[in-house]
């Protein structure tokens, strides 16, 4: 699970172009949204929602999961888990 969580930390680097942010910057349980080490807003929560349907084949048929699905590393993670395509 670690190294699942370090590659999705790095698609989330290369997905929002986070120039700065290595892996090892992103805590897994930290808030990805109202961070002020990441300072993500609603345009990336789009770029959330591309990532997860490119590379997982994931629709968030519910915007309303979205501040859930997208708290952090470890919920993005259970969430890609439970719900990815084969």
């Amino acid at each position: 699970m670690d190294a699942f969580k370090t590659q999705l930390k790095e698609q989330i680097i290369e997905q929002l172009n986070l120039e700065d942010i290595k892996p090892e910057d992103i805590d897994n349980s930290t808030a990805l949204f109202g961070d002020e080490k990441l300072g993500l807003d609603s345009i990336d929560a789009l770029e959330f929602i591309v990532l997860l349907d490119q590379n997982y084949g994931i629709k968030i048929s519910d915007p309303s999961h979205g501040k859930d699905v997208f708290h952090s590393v470890d919920s993005l993670s259970k969430y890609i888990q439970a719900n990815k395509a084969n």
